[in-house]
């Protein structure tokens, strides 16, 4: 009987696998076609929403101007009167003008430059000899001075015929009021564009929910919490929102950059003159630059805050 050895088992050597290559892709498609046309109406939104401040920032300016150099001006108006001489008139509202405190200038208006004036409304080449034109004086008040207009209206009552002082206090309340109901309109179509922009943003997460609540569910079935879905949309919509804000807000600061450059060439002709007395020198600023970026980021973080929240609401109702 012959004796055998245990038997000796070899076992194969097992190749490692490899593990499976891992495919990271967003929750959110970044370059879908909601994605873009949503860029797009941001875009569209920032610009309007900059123009708006724009203008409101222009019209602003343009009125602390216009108040500033009202507020330190009068006017004395002469009005002929039958039997006495307007130039002895003129001549003795200019005196007691110059007696008062605080006038640092008095610049009286000839009959032919009152005449002037008026050709705006009644054209060129009429003959006012025969009517009553008033003759203008132009007083300018001192920086810091508050002259006493009262005690200056009452002495012109009692020695020049047919004078009249005039502080422009109604015009001023005027551009006043005009000023702040820009602002105010302005504030308006703001608040009314940031509610158009949310309402978009709203509508494109439902949408982006709607085409991946596939992957959405799976995320639940492991025990994602609404938290870490929520913040993945936020991410994706605050970049869109940077994108399109970019774009509107860069596009409305060239805008006005050109406009200024504009302004500047045609300085000195007659449509430029009267664009610059209703808008100033036409440029918004570093205070309106600035705003416009503010609208800019305020606008990407409710993009972002808007599609948080829409998530979230609808999470909750989904669990």
């Amino acid at each position: 009987m012959t004796e055998t050895g245990p038997r000796k088992f070899s076992t194969p050597l097992r190749t490692p696998v490899e593990p499976l290559p891992r495919f990271e892709t967003p929750l959110v498609p970044r370059n879908s076609i909601s994605g873009r046309a949503l860029v797009a109406v941001v875009a569209i939104m920032t610009f309007l929403a900059s123009l708006t401040t724009g203008a409101a920032v222009l019209v602003s300016k343009a009125a602390g101007e216009w108040q500033s150099d009202i507020a330190r001006e009068v006017t004395i108006q002469v009005v002929p009167v039958p039997g006495r001489d307007v130039d002895a008139n003129v001549d003795k509202a200019i005196s007691v003008a110059r007696g008062s405190a605080g006038i640092i200038e008095v610049r009286p208006y000839s009959k032919e430059e009152s005449a002037k004036l008026l050709e705006p409304w009644l054209g060129s080449g009429l003959s006012l000899n025969e009517l009553p034109v008033p003759r203008l004086i132009v007083l300018k008040i001192a920086a810091g001075a508050t002259p006493d207009l009262a005690q200056l209206k009452h002495s012109l009552a009692d020695q020049v015929p047919g004078a009249m002082l005039d502080d422009h206090r109604g015009w001023i309340d005027r551009m006043r009021a005009m000023a702040g109901t820009a602002v105010g309109a302005g504030i308006c179509v703001l608040i009314l564009m940031f509610i158009a922009t949310m309402l978009s943003v709203t509508f494109a997460t439902r949408g982006a929910m709607a085409t991946n609540k596939s992957v959405i569910e799976v995320l639940h079935l492991v025990g994602a919490k609404n938290g870490f879905i929520a913040r993945h949309f936020q991410n994706h919509f605050l970049i869109l929102g940077l994108q399109g804000g970019a774009i509107g807000g860069g596009a409305a600061i060239v805008l006005f950059a050109l406009a200024g450059v504009i302004s500047r060439w045609f300085a000195g002709t007659a449509g430029a003159d009267q664009t610059s007395v209703l808008f100033g020198s036409f440029s918004i600023g570093l205070a309106g630059y600035a705003a416009v970026l503010g609208q800019v980021v305020l606008i990407a973080l409710v993009t972002a805050l808007t599609s948080r929240h829409t998530v979230n609401n609808t999470l909750e109702m989904i669990d």
